[in-house]
């Protein structure tokens, strides 16, 4: 049946979880909005509503992937999902929101990628969001860093530390943007391995003879991430600005991010779906295929190490603070481009619609996270750090209707074969799981019903995002408060 933005959706019976709270309440959405939840929703719904019952579900908000590669070009060809076939697997799994990465060639200038990335996102099934990396420095990337963020509601930027010869930023860009960044209120995010280092051992694991995937791994081993994440976290803290680190994968870079925090410093850390569920076991799998679809980076770790209980640990401890999936598909055909190098091997896998299933199974079935704990690192953390909460994160009045109804003994086994990804593989292929949205709102509109996808080309919208968030005004007054003074003589 076709909604129009318009009509009024009321849902009843179902227990609303916020980051803070679960309370029974119905909620009524109009106009793509909350207008009231509790016992105001059913007494102000309009006649006709349409009325969904989640007696023994949840009532969660939206999820939000805050790191995704739709339609990503590298190395002469493009990611399968674009930005409607990956949007339209997010609503099947509950992601009603997503923040993609603008990634200039070296020297291209930032508003030309920018405006790139935008059109190819006008086809988005859900509501959309950036990231821009920098890549390079000069004053125009200054000045574009100025009207991105005062013009087009970009609040953060990335830089790669890693993919030396490419888009790897050396420390001056690092200090260069990040100075920039503190003075536009946006956020730095950094992808922290060192780039020298992973050039070097991949080289010399060549030189070993090994050429396949198992050498992905061993030539960006944890403390390359490790290094890299305190590089960037004390550049962030000399300049005093905030900084999130995506893709957290290893004890050592959790650890390096905890132990900044409880010094005070606002660092922030992300957390992938496949880092805390998978180990690395993955790339000796016999089929070079299997192997070669597990390549990303950084890549999975040794279940030895301790690092998935590390990362879980984090997200509970609140020392980690969002969930993503980096969500980059190549299909197997792309992948075998490395064949003979495992260096050649396009970095990526999917996720974006198996995220918040898989999180809820590993997590709150066994004990790890409460529901509200689970809404904070799936949805509530990312919209706080990047500034459009309670606008999304948040089920409350005036909050955009962005919903899943959460039925918490439904099942599902991942399957490339049943995934709604173009990608041709599925990286928890098998895994069943306890814990699965039964409806996906977007807007306001139901996209998604117990296994039926209603997603609708360019029905996303540009969300943007403001800058100066509450991390960064409490970060402005601290420095005030310590800015030192000359002595007078």
């Amino acid at each position: 049946m076709t909604q129009t933005p318009s009509q009024a959706l009321l849902i009843r019976g179902g227990t609303v979880v916020n980051a803070d709270r679960e309370e029974r309440a119905d909620v009524l959405c109009v106009d793509g909005r909350i207008a009231a939840v509790g016992e105001a929703a059913a007494a102000q719904a309009p006649a006709g509503a349409q009325t969904l019952d989640a007696s023994g579900q949840y009532v969660l908000p939206g999820g939000i992937d805050p790191h995704t590669h739709m339609q990503l070009p590298f190395m002469g060809t493009v990611t399968m999902d674009d930005f409607f076939t990956g949007t339209a697997a997010g609503l099947a799994g509950g992601t009603t929101s997503i923040i993609d990465f603008v990634i200039p060639d070296p020297q291209e200038p930032l508003m030309d990628a920018y405006r790139k990335w935008r059109g190819w996102a006008e086809k988005s099934a859900a509501d959309y969001g950036f990231h821009v990396a920098v890549t390079w420095w000069s004053e125009q990337v200054r000045a574009d860093m100025g009207t991105l963020v005062q013009q087009e509601g970009i609040n953060s930027f990335k830089h790669f530390m890693a993919y030396k010869n490419a888009i790897m930023c050396d420390d001056e860009t690092l200090v260069n943007s990040f100075r920039r960044a503190l003075e536009l209120g946006a956020m730095p995010t950094v992808h922290a391995e060192n780039g020298e280092l992973v050039y070097l051992l991949q080289q010399e694991v060549a030189k070993m003879g090994i050429t396949g995937p198992e050498g992905h791994p061993l030539a960006r081993p944890p403390m390359v991430e490790a290094e890299a994440a305190n590089r960037a976290i004390a550049i962030a803290d000399v300049l005093g600005v905030p900084i999130y680190v995506v893709h957290v994968s290893c004890a050592e870079a959790a650890e390096a991010i905890a132990r900044a925090r409880a010094r005070g410093q606002r660092v922030f850390g992300e957390v992938l779906a496949g880092h805390l569920l998978i180990d690395d076991s993955v790339y000796r799998d016999p089929d070079f295929a299997t192997a070669a679809a597990h390549v990303m980076s950084p890549p999975f770790r040794p279940r030895s190490g301790g690092h998935q209980e590390a990362l879980w640990r984090g997200l509970q401890a609140g020392q980690l603070h969002t969930t993503a999936t980096d969500h980059c598909t190549f299909c197997a055909a792309q992948k075998a481009m490395g064949r003979d190098n495992f260096a050649k091997i396009p970095n990526g896998t999917g996720g974006v619609e198996e995220r918040m299933a898989a999180i809820w199974d590993g997590g709150v079935n066994t004990g790890r996270l409460t529901p509200s704990e689970f809404v904070a690192i799936t949805s509530a953390n990312a919209a706080k750090l990047f500034n459009i909460y309670p606008r999304k994160g948040f089920v409350g009045a005036g909050a955009d209707a962005d919903l899943v109804l959460w039925d918490p003994e439904g099942t599902k086994t991942f399957s490339a074969r049943t995934q709604h990804s173009k990608g041709d593989f599925n990286i928890f292929e098998g895994r069943t799981v306890r814990g699965i949205p039964s409806h996906t709102i977007s807007q306001g509109r139901v996209v998604y019903a117990r296994g039926e996808l209603r997603a609708e080309q360019g029905a996303g919208r540009y969300v943007p995002r403001p800058a100066f968030g509450p991390q960064f005004q409490a970060q402005q007054r601290r420095t005030q408060d310590l800015a030192p003074t000359a002595v007078a003589r």
